[in-house]
């Protein structure tokens, strides 16, 4: 099948991929010609593992291509899917600017009957929005085109592998037609599909996210009750997912839920109930959680190192806003490391992948080039759990310090190791 990409960020990129490694001639489209001339060469704008060499394959076998003209890659596909950014307004809304200026464009160029799938993040109401917008330019809706919503549920840091192997694909579009042709385009995943309405296949991915961010927020809240009560929230966790009905995933306490999805999709769910007529007050309350969650880590600091940190050097590792990605978007890192800033701090900061894009947002910041340079400082803060960090000879992490004090934010290290080696050692939710 011939398949266009609009939108070559994490979404686009993966899944254009995914699809042409799948057997099909993909047309991956964006306006950005320094990115589309690097993906040309097989260079990869960020880092997610396996996808360099995915694309590299797929460009070689001439399957997937990569260009600036929306003509180029809609013309000759029978499906295109739209995969641009949707960010958040300062309301908490999604804004569908790029989404409408897509519909816009595509208005112009539809010559025979496609398929306008989108996979972008989009509120109830987005689709009749785009079919609006076609309608207007003299396209009929089920002659020249038709319109789904398909959803995504990559995970960065593990995208490409969640793009191989889905926990389920969801399909929402009004004409059977449509879920025929979509049917037959993911069925080689082999994983359950579910065919449903627009606004139910939208529901589902709000709610997914929504759902996921609950889970941080209450095992977090755990967290701080273990403390309290001189429990180990590893061992609650790990003691709760045994249960069936409550699974292990996403039980794992820390500084709360960064990113470019969970927050902007649970505030975007937030606005939609409220347009709606609703106010979603629990939906509310798992933000607040979260806000309050990224400020007990500075708590913490200034438990072993004073109520003063003007002038203290902290050391950071970890600047993504997770391990496995080279994403700062809404990272919890940057947040934390700007918190100690406003307090006099000097900071001192290491990524396996993300100090190039660290530096973009945050120039202030001293970047080491390992994390044994990052310890040479009052503190060390772990705040994301690359493997890497895992494998630290604590010995020379320790002679390099200070302060024999590590503040685990996401809880890599056994705390009662951690004493015996001398560190005084904070975790989140270790009792």
């Amino acid at each position: 099948m011939r398949v266009c990409i609009i939108g070559t960020g994490y979404v686009g990129l993966v899944t254009g991929a995914g699809l042409a490694e799948l057997g099909n001639k993909v047309f991956c489209v964006d306006v950005d010609d320094e990115k589309i001339a690097n993906l040309k060469k097989g260079k990869t704008p960020f880092y997610e593992e396996g996808l360099k060499d995915l694309i590299e394959k797929n460009l070689k076998e001439g399957r997937l291509f990569f260009t600036t003209s929306l003509a180029e890659g809609v013309h000759p596909s029978k499906i295109v899917f739209i995969a641009v950014g949707t960010p958040p307004k300062e309301t908490g809304e999604a804004d569908l600017s790029f989404v409408i200026k897509v519909a816009e464009d595509l208005s112009c160029l539809i010559d025979k009957y496609k398929i306008i799938a989108i996979k972008s993040t989009v509120p109830v109401g987005a689709l009749e929005l785009v079919t609006q917008i076609l309608e207007r330019e003299g396209k009929k809706k089920g002659v020249d085109f038709d319109i789904a919503s398909t959803p995504e549920f990559l995970r960065e840091g593990n995208a490409v592998y969640d793009f191989f192997h889905p926990s389920r694909t969801v399909l929402g579009y009004d004409n059977p037609k449509v879920g025929k042709i979509l049917h037959e385009l993911f069925a080689p995943l082999r994983a359950p599909i579910l065919h449903t309405s627009p606004a139910t296949a939208q529901m589902i991915k709000y709610a997914s996210n929504a759902f996921l961010a609950s889970r941080i927020s209450f095992i977090n809240e755990i967290a701080n009750i273990c403390e309290k009560v001189g429990a180990d929230v590893v061992e609650v966790a790990r003691g709760m997912g045994y249960d069936r009905r409550i699974g292990e995933g996403y039980l794992n306490a820390g500084i709360g839920f960064g990113g470019p999805c969970l927050v902007k999709d649970l505030k975007a769910l937030i606005k939609i109930a409220e347009n709606s007529g609703y106010e979603a007050h629990f939906l509310k309350s798992i933000l607040e959680k979260n806000e309050h969650q990224t400020r007990t880590i500075l708590y913490k600091i200034k438990q072993v190192l004073g109520e003063v940190l003007y002038d203290k050097t902290v050391g950071i590792l970890g600047l993504s806003f997770k391990a496995g990605t080279s994403d700062v978007r809404n990272s919890l890192s940057l947040k934390i490391i700007k918190l100690l800033q406003k307090e006099g701090a000097k900071i001192k900061a290491y990524d396996p992948k993300a100090m190039e894009e660290a530096r973009k947002v945050a120039p202030d910041v001293t970047y080491t080039e390992d994390p044994y340079e990052t310890a040479q400082s009052d503190a060390l803060v772990i705040l994301a759990a690359w493997g890497e960090f895992k494998e630290l000879d604590l010995e020379k992490i320790k002679g390099n310090l200070k302060n024999p004090v590590i503040i685990d934010g996401v809880n890599i290290f056994d705390p009662e190791k951690m004493r015996k080696l001398g560190f005084v050692y904070k975790g989140v939710g270790r009792g």
